[in-house]
């Protein structure tokens, strides 16, 4: 699918705001694949439709889940989860879009996952640092981004523990364990 229609697809399914965020992400995500070889095409198209359910009904994704067998835990969870692997399925179904590797960039760009492939790390980490993001922290890991995309991630995955553990909110195991996983893997390496 080309950019021009998988962006007046998503338009049609998002704020305004939110476009405007999905181009910078788009942005971002370019940039990350060029950097660290990832396949360019399938990171545009992967962060085009990354947010593409994320203003779907709560009653509808949470149906979905249900009917899909996604993981029966998301519903214990903050609802922002939802629309990641939601928007996975919604975008195989009514997009067209049957490559497992963008539907998985998609599907784990906000909890992240054990075994990140490096395009789900270039999704989860445009849109994190995307032009039109500003929060502490932001700026150290766009820096981080330019440098290491695994530290870039690491940092992005501990700032957002953080945030949920001072506004005293549940954490997601899947983000954790993906943390984990990323600082294990850094270890072996050295």
């Amino acid at each position: 699918m080309n950019r021009e229609k998988a962006l007046a697809l998503v338009k049609e399914q998002i704020t305004e705001r939110r476009y405007i965020h999905t181009l910078g992400v788009v942005e971002s995500a370019i940039e990350l694949a060029e950097r660290y070889g990832a396949d360019v095409k399938k990171a545009e198209l992967a962060a085009i439709f990354h947010d593409y359910a994320k203003f779907r009904p709560k009653e509808e994704m949470e149906q979905i889940i249900i009917a899909e067998k996604m993981d029966p835990a998301l519903l214990e969870y903050n609802m922002e989860l939802w629309h990641a692997p939601v928007g996975a399925y919604l975008v195989n179904k009514e997009a067209g879009i049957q490559d497992a590797e963008i539907l998985d960039a998609i599907a784990y760009h906000t909890s992240g996952r054990v075994g990140m492939s490096l395009l789900d790390k270039v999704v989860y980490l445009a849109d994190y640092i995307e032009p039109g993001r500003s929060f502490p922290g932001v700026d150290e890991v766009r820096q981080t981004a330019k440098q290491n995309l695994d530290h870039a991630v690491i940092q992005a995955l501990r700032n957002t523990v953080v945030f949920l553990m001072k506004r005293n909110q549940a954490i997601y195991p899947d983000t954790f364990k993906t943390y984990n996983d990323l600082i294990m893997n850094l270890k072996e390496k050295m």
